[in-house]
């Protein structure tokens, strides 16, 4: 008898993890609030990494994987990162072969650029619209096996909370959000691939469909998180309709340069300060100097200077999206930037294999926390989104495949949230970014915690989460900077944060990062 996987999110990690477990055999059950055209994944810009060494500068995946480990202060488990950086070559030409339309050079290589933290090019892109290309390519993969008839999709339909029988996941309670009608899918295992917290912060770069509910549910049930400090500001943003409109790192990459007006006259502070790398610092740092020198002046990004070549090949879609949604043509003069929340390092806590604490329970992708530490390379975040959600797949197929649901018989599942006005949603977003800015100190990060705990639910109960992680970790590492703590401190907090939720409340407690082997 055929096995059953249950996949909650469609993006790139739940597809990759739909496409994984429908090719070893498993019914594949899709559910996501929205068609994966309107996915997250969709809205990446820069693109995923991979030491191809097309441009023949001596890269490697060691080399990859340095870069990554570094980039995260050291948090990331290394042992996984070891393994995506490994995977990364062969899993970009895999995408290049079932029809993502990279950019090329020579004949027929895949095209690479700079992105930040890293001195070598090593991002395979296609022009500036790189998520749209490989959702594309994954759509029309999975499609092929939903036409086979091994993979279900239930697109509208929200995930309510999961089945849980003696300590064990064996499925989930959804919505249908047209009918209203609540369903309770068994499955012998379960993926949650339902993205980041954006809902949380509201202001952010991401998809406000990703309300971060589904993770939410998940700290209420006692799965432990992970990190959820680590929280990554993208130097480069705009306001726009309430929420940021990212300038793609691509631009950097490509030869955009920030700058401020001192007396007058243009000030490059980033290559004055980063003579090496200059523009092209790791997203973490250049946010700061962004943030510090914006108290005073407003910063620019130029790319006035970009050859024309360039821009059209490399950054069409950008120039589309600025003339568009803007009115500034970004070949004729800069724009204004400032740093906007835009990833979340922190998340579920997994192992190395994408197991939660959960037997039957895996996660991948941006809801949990794996291969970024405390702070993300650009350009991992669609590598480490599709080889985790083929990860996670692999581990549960391999883990389930042999094992028969127990008998049980089905019961109302506990759930009762109760439904968020607007006003409170609005409250939460404000204390959440008052609390957890770019620069964060003890005060406000008390004063937030305190507001939080006069709202109920569990968007509330993860947002006190998330502060209390800040409040525990006092050091500066990555995207955490406390003000009043402003030394990276590896003898106290070389450790992973784990906070989970009990009768008793929320505890703060810290894992050893693993060994490498």
């Amino acid at each position: 008898m055929k096995k059953t996987m249950i996949i909650v999110g469609a993006g790139l990690a739940g597809l990759a993890a739909a496409l994984k477990a429908a090719k070893e055999g498993f019914d594949v059950k899709l559910i996501s609030s929205f068609p994966s055209e309107r996915a997250q994944s969709v809205m990446a810009e820069g693109g995923i990494n991979a030491a191809l060494d097309t441009q023949k500068e001596g890269d490697s995946p060691k080399q990859h994987y340095e870069d990554t480990v570094n980039a995260g202060c050291g948090l990331a488990d290394p042992n996984a990162v070891w393994n995506m950086t490994q995977a990364a070559p062969n899993l970009v030409r895999w995408l290049h072969r079932i029809g993502v339309q990279f950019n090329t050079c020579g004949f027929d290589e895949i095209d690479l650029r700079n992105l930040g933290g890293q001195k070598k090019k090593r991002t395979a892109f296609a022009k500036s619209d790189t998520g749209k290309q490989l959702m594309t390519a994954m759509i029309d993969a999975v499609r092929q096996k939903e036409a086979e008839g091994s993979v279900e999709r239930f697109s509208h339909h929200s995930f309510q909370t999961l089945l849980i029988h003696n300590g064990i996941c064996l499925g989930c309670q959804i919505r249908d959000d047209y009918a209203g009608e609540t369903l309770q899918l068994a499955g012998n295992a379960v993926i949650i691939a339902s993205g980041g917290i954006n809902g949380l912060f509201g202001d952010t770069t991401g998809s406000l469909a990703n309300t971060g509910e589904v993770t939410a549910e998940l700290f209420r049930l006692g799965i432990p998180m992970a990190n959820l400090e680590m929280i990554q500001f993208h130097p480069t943003t705009v306001e726009l309709g309430g929420k940021r409109m990212l300038i793609s790192e691509a631009a950097r990459g490509e030869g955009g340069r920030l700058f401020a007006y001192k007396n007058g006259i243009p000030w490059y502070f980033m290559e004055e300060r980063y003579p090496e790398m200059g523009n092209l610092m790791p997203r973490d740092i250049t946010a700061r100097e962004i943030w510090k020198v914006s108290r005073e002046n407003e910063v620019f990004l130029d790319m006035t200077e970009i050859p024309k070549e360039v821009t059209e090949k490399k950054l069409a879609g950008l120039i589309n999206d600025c003339q568009t949604y803007l009115h500034k043509d970004i070949r004729k003069s800069p724009i204004p930037v400032y740093p906007g929340i835009h990833y979340f390092m922190g998340g579920i806590y997994v192992d190395e294999k994408h197991r939660t604490v959960m037997k039957n329970l895996y996660t991948a992708g941006e809801c949990c926390a794996q291969y970024h530490g405390a702070n993300r390379l650009g350009g991992n975040s669609l590598l480490g989104a599709i080889y985790g959600g083929m990860i996670a797949a692999q581990t549960a197929c391999e883990e389930v495949k042999n094992q028969d649901l127990p008998e049980w018989e089905k019961e109302t599942a506990d759930y009762n949230e109760p439904v968020l006005k607007k006003a409170e949603k609005k409250q939460i977003n404000e204390i959440m970014l008052s609390a957890m800015g770019v620069v964060r100190k003890e005060e406000t990060l008390k004063n937030g915690l305190a507001q939080l705990q006069k709202i109920e639910g569990k968007v509330s109960l993860l947002g006190q989460a998330v502060i209390k992680s800040a409040l525990e970790r006092k050091e500066s590492r990555g995207a955490h900077w406390r003000e009043d703590y402003p030394e990276r401190d590896d003898r106290n907090f070389y450790k992973t944060t784990i906070v989970q939720y009990d009768a008793e409340g929320i505890h703060v407690s810290w894992k050893e990062i693993p060994q490498r082997r």
